[in-house]
């Protein structure tokens, strides 16, 4: 086939437009390289009414709102899933592995919560503590300048606990708890766990003239079209392109390698235009994978020459390796004592206004990692064909099962806003046996050979899984809450769902001081060619109990900042 070749030389390229890629090409756009940024899907700006869902009716949509097209429903901002048409993935060994990847400018950084958590200081050193996996080659001490940054740049609304590994950091004011949260404090305090103000990034107050403030609609999945919230797209890349710097943007890129030259460097990358099935390729100085950390690993292995027979920058064979997610279960409940409670507009943000951080100590328990606590609930607009049936809760309460008409509009009104939920959301140990590869035989639509995934729990998440389900029904004793379905047991792992269903997975370019057992240095910089970076999830060592996306935002603008002065040192 036949590649096209740009006539620009970008000073950087980045493949990948969410936290990662965002931060990266926004900050050496600023430092006035020429940079370039390649994202496999379209252009997304939700100000722009062909994009927007927010604050539209369900009947809008033309299957009504149902969830048969897009994962988390039709008006879901992000574009993609766990399943792509035409872009496969494999598994074997009895892997369960589930892969999301939402395909826009922006990424995953559409669609996520916003929980915005900085790693605290035992979260790099966990091996110290437990003797499992391995250390950081760097300490919150490193990362902390660049948290105070992105708090600052980005905004994120909570308080100041003092927490000894929940880092307390630059916070605007928190909307005040609902009303089925004020149950989950209650109901907390009872099991002497905390509960503390939620910290996402949303603004509740304006911090700069290109964002307006959250106006508490709760649509926040839909993305924002004032930017009250936090996504690359909205917030870094257009943005730095509004300022006048050198940042083009490359959509409906799918890139299959990174290109080298005889000397091993890297020259650029290529890729297929999804629109006209073409081979495209775009040279630059530096490449930086930012593609999310199994499509990085995916482009690397997939990018071999007769200096690198086993993938870019993977003379260690770890590429792909120690990939791990986010352990997850869930439980809900109904509330007795908000059955009938008054209609009112309770919106608030797009996701919890209070949570629970890991509250133990490990050492008393049989499972060596720890867990966050997420809460959900309260009076959100009703959907065609989704929430609660009012049959099933009259079975549970004595009611008339069945119904139509005025008896089930009073079924409806009497349980409305009563349901609540608590979501674990915990640290899983990487192990080095789960890992992704490219598949020998399968390929994607574009001709690109797919991953294949291997992945297993251990007893280490099943158990965490089994105290999560303890505490759930501690809360909700406590609240005077009713637990909804039966407690899942062993024969179902506890509850514990699926890897990659949490969407934190992390860990296949990990990065060490030692070049055989890492794949990246301690600014991300892989070890075998020095004019590639990766600043997506790749890097982590371990993921801690808190999501990702605040680490990779702090630690992409630190490997920038890198970036700018090694090539003022004329070292790359």
């Amino acid at each position: 086939m036949q590649i096209i070749e740009s006539p620009e030389t970008f000073d950087v390229i980045v493949v990948g437009s969410g936290a990662g890629g965002g931060m990266t090409s926004k900050i050496l756009a600023e430092s006035g390289l020429n940079v370039a940024v390649v994202e496999a899907g379209p252009m997304f700006d939700p100000k722009n009414d062909e994009h927007r869902t927010q604050l539209r009716w369900p009947w809008e949509s033309p299957r009504r709102g149902a969830s048969n097209v897009r994962a988390f429903g039709d008006f879901d901002s992000a574009y993609g899933g766990w399943e792509i048409d035409g872009e496969p993935y494999t598994r074997k060994d009895n892997t369960e592995f589930d892969w999301f990847r939402s395909r826009m400018l922006g990424g995953r950084t559409n669609h996520w919560g916003r929980i915005s958590l900085r790693f605290g200081p035992k979260d790099f050193k966990r091996k110290d503590i437990d003797g499992l996996g391995d250390n950081w080659p760097i300490g919150y001490e490193d990362v902390a300048p660049y948290y105070d940054k992105v708090d600052k740049l980005i905004g994120v609304f909570g308080t100041k606990e003092n927490f000894d590994n929940e880092p307390n950091g630059y916070f605007l004011p928190p909307p005040k708890p609902r009303l089925h949260e004020l149950y989950f404090i209650q109901g907390a305090k009872k099991a002497k766990i905390p509960a503390i103000p939620s910290r996402l990034s949303i603004l509740t107050k304006r911090i700069n003239n290109e964002r307006g403030v959250c106006f508490y609609c709760r649509q926040c999945s839909r993305a924002c079209m004032a930017y009250a919230d936090f996504s690359a797209g909205t917030c870094l890349i257009l943005p730095t392109q509004r300022s006048g710097h050198s940042l083009k943007v490359f959509t409906n890129a799918m890139v299959r390698e990174v290109l080298t030259n005889d000397q091993g460097r890297a020259t650029g990358v290529s890729y297929i235009n999804r629109e006209d099935r073409k081979e495209y390729s775009i040279k630059g100085k530096i490449v930086v994978l930012a593609a999310s950390a199994c499509s990085s690993a995916r482009i690397l292995l997939n990018s071999k020459s007769s200096l690198f027979s086993n993938g870019l920058g993977n003379g260690s064979g770890m590429i792909g390796r120690y990939v791990h997610d986010s352990t997850g279960a869930s439980r809900s409940a109904i509330v007795p004592a908000m059955f009938n409670r008054k209609t009112y507009n309770e919106d608030g943000v797009g996701g919890m206004h209070v949570y629970t951080p890991w509250w133990l100590d490990n050492k008393k328990l049989d499972f060596p990692r720890g867990y966050h606590l997420e809460v959900w609930g309260g009076m959100g607009m009703p959907s065609y064909g989704f929430g609660f049936n009012a049959s099933d809760l009259n079975e549970k309460f004595g009611g008339t099962v069945g119904g139509y008409g005025s008896k089930l509009r009073e079924d409806v009104k009497k349980y409305y806003g009563s349901v609540m939920g608590i979501s674990g959301r915990g640290e899983s140990v990487p192990q080095y046996d789960n890992y992704c590869e490219i598949d020998p035989e399968v390929v994607d639509e574009y001709g690109i050979p797919v991953l294949r995934f291997h992945y297993k729990w251990t007893d280490y998440e099943r158990q965490q899984a089994k105290h999560m389900h303890e505490t759930f029904e501690q809360i909700f004793e406590g609240m005077g809450a009713e637990p909804l379905g039966d407690k899942p047991g062993k024969d179902k792992d506890y509850g514990l769902l699926a890897p990659g269903r949490i969407i934190h997975e992390v860990g296949t370019t990990r990065m060490g001081d030692d070049a055989s057992k890492s794949v990246v240095n301690k600014f991300q910089q892989l070890h075998e060619v020095n004019n590639v970076f990766v600043t997506d999830g790749g890097p982590f060592v371990s993921q801690a109990d808190k999501n990702p996306t605040w680490t990779i935002l702090a630690l992409a603008w630190r490997t920038s900042e890198y970036i700018i002065d090694e090539l003022k040192k004329q070292n790359i």
